[in-house]
């Protein structure tokens, strides 16, 4: 099999993007198979993809068959070796914990065929952080995806300084083969183009909520009064991308480069988030509620009657 003919999949990490990539992958033809060191992770990701049939059918017009086919194409396993036994190309969207990742692809290494290519779906890690570990530096890059892959279509392709061209260009391919707009890393970039956009906003949006200065749907409001047509704030963003993800990553920086803030901001979302079991939109609750979260409701930008005035007056009363 050529390099370039990347048909069977290997996705590591059944959380909440890699379940989203293992669906759209085997959408479009693709044979995937899931891995999850946890059967609980596995069943969690069964059980999201359900509910991805659903959004296809009525989202993207997907018929019974084409439902059905796609699941044809899904196994999943607790077992590294069986997982990437056959596999053209291995999608890597465990924890951003450096040393999990690390450890992984160490393990990893020997089982994979030759052919094998390797790429990190890491929100903010660089792909040279983890080069070597792979034990084939040369056919390993990142591609980055977005949540909600189905409408939020892009693949960020980055390489490293000892990616090769044909790798990229294969990983290009494939990423086009799966529907998705290919955005190409010139250099490496912790976030690349997506997350050095929204991890500052992010956190920007944790940090008016933990201090105090305004709540999760003020925030939300507010951005997307200000940026007309979007459908969804940052804290929104937060529920979807997940709070398992929102702490790793606040915990990792503000650590890395002694963000005081930042690490306020992980701690309030451990307390107030994970310790409740409030992962975000997967769990049916993060800043909202789902299915129906507030941001969603047609009249959430609209002016408020004058009756509220007094109600609304209030919230600018300090604490």
């Amino acid at each position: 099999m050529a390099q370039d003919q990347l048909n069977n999949l290997s996705v590591l990490g059944a959380g909440v993007l890699g379940g989203q990539i293992a669906w759209q992958s085997a959408f479009k033809g693709k044979s995937v198979i899931v891995y999850d060191l946890y059967e609980a992770g596995l069943e969690q990701c069964r059980s999201a993809q359900q509910q991805y049939a659903d959004i296809y059918r009525q989202s993207l017009g997907a018929s019974e068959d084409m439902i059905a086919a796609t699941r044809e194409r899904l196994s999943f396993t607790t077992d590294l070796a069986t997982a990437v036994a056959d596999a053209d190309l291995v999608i890597e969207a465990v924890p951003e914990i450096p040393d999990v990742k690390t450890a992984l692809y160490r393990e990893m290494a020997g089982y994979l065929p030759e052919r094998t290519l390797i790429a990190t779906n890491s929100s903010t890690l660089l792909p040279s952080q983890f080069a070597e570990a792979t034990g084939r530096p040369e056919k390993y890059c990142a591609l980055h995806f977005a949540n909600h892959i189905w409408a939020s279509n892009v693949g960020e392709i980055m390489s490293h300084p000892g990616t090769a061209e044909a790798t990229l260009a294969a990983i290009t391919r494939f990423a086009i083969e799966i529907g998705m707009v290919p955005i190409p890393i010139k250099k490496e970039q912790n976030g690349y183009v997506l997350n050095t956009l929204f991890v500052p906003l992010a956190n920007a949006a944790l940090t008016l909520i933990v201090n105090g200065v305004a709540t999760a749907e003020t925030v939300d409001r507010t951005f997307m009064i200000a940026n007309r047509g979007c459908k969804v704030g940052p804290c929104g963003l937060l529920d979807i991308v997940g709070m398992t993800t929102a702490y790793n990553i606040s915990s990792h920086w503000g650590e890395l480069n002694g963000d005081e803030q930042t690490l306020k901001n992980a701690r309030y979302i451990k307390e107030h988030f994970l310790d409740q079991g409030k992962l975000g939109a997967q769990s049916g609750e993060g800043f909202y509620t789902y299915p129906d979260p507030s941001y969603a409701q047609a009249d959430f930008l609209d002016v408020p009657d004058l009756s509220r005035a007094e109600e609304l007056a209030k919230l600018a009363v300090p604490d």
